[in-house]
């Protein structure tokens, strides 16, 4: 049987990690991991934009120097796109001049580590970033269109006042879903978060999952959007 342990294992927080040297990236992702952190490695900006079309991570580490783009340009990109400027961003580079770092933090990146760096840092200054966005987050209890009503801490979901009994796969996605309101995520990421990579597991899983979700909120169900082709989101639209 799932624990609550599991469950909170299962929203674990996403670190997506941009460096074009492998062996940088390795050690960056080995540590992160070692520290519960879900990991996604790009060695450049094409795929790592391909990404974001399917899932947003809870925070970007990012180089300055990549084969196909300035860092410095990505970050402003970000960080003045209203999908995107809410992901902090830890800049991660060789360039150690005074004003590099000036000038990145000036266009919204949340931390500078310059190269050579110890990971065991990194890994401390990308937990403090995330505790301090944390304090800006809503509460642990969320309140979507009224009626549905979502404890976080309790792992209890509720339906105009009357408690629902969700599996933990169901609770999962329905959280998952409520990370990032009327953002489409695809099988494959809600397949991810589930924990499911195994061979066998068809995309079709999903769509059982999100039938028996739907059925069990009633009402709030109809929250639940398919985009055809692509994935599911939560909406009040």
């Amino acid at each position: 049987m799932e624990t609550k342990k599991n469950l909170q294992s299962a929203i674990e927080q996403t670190i997506a990690v941009i460096e074009d040297e492998s062996d940088i990236l390795e050690l960056v992702s080995l540590h992160l991991r070692k520290h519960n952190f879900k990991v996604r490695e790009f060695y450049d900006i094409s795929s790592f934009y391909r990404y974001l079309n399917t899932e947003l991570p809870d925070l970007i580490i990012l180089d300055l120097m990549l084969p196909d783009a300035d860092g410095m340009e990505v970050c402003k990109n970000l960080k003045k796109d209203d999908n995107f400027k809410h992901i902090p961003i830890i800049i991660l580079t060789a360039r150690s001049d005074e004003m590099e770092k000036v000038l990145g933090l000036e266009l919204g990146a949340d931390d500078y580590v310059t190269k050579p760096f110890s990971p065991r840092e990194l890994v401390a200054r990308v937990k403090a970033v995330l505790r301090r966005e944390r304090k800006e987050e809503q509460p642990s209890i969320i309140i979507f269109g009224n009626i549905l009503k979502i404890d976080l801490k309790k792992f209890e979901v509720f339906v105009d006042n009357v408690k629902v009994d969700l599996t933990p796969s169901e609770f999962k996605i329905l959280t998952l879903l409520l990370k990032r309101k009327g953002w489409v995520y695809s099988r494959e990421a809600i397949l991810d978060e589930l924990g499911s990579s195994e061979k066998g597991v068809l995309d079709r899983t999903v769509d059982v999952h999100i039938k028996n979700l739907r059925e069990k909120l009633g009402p709030a169900g109809n929250f639940i959007k398919n985009v055809r082709g692509v994935g599911y989101k939560i909406t009040e639209d």
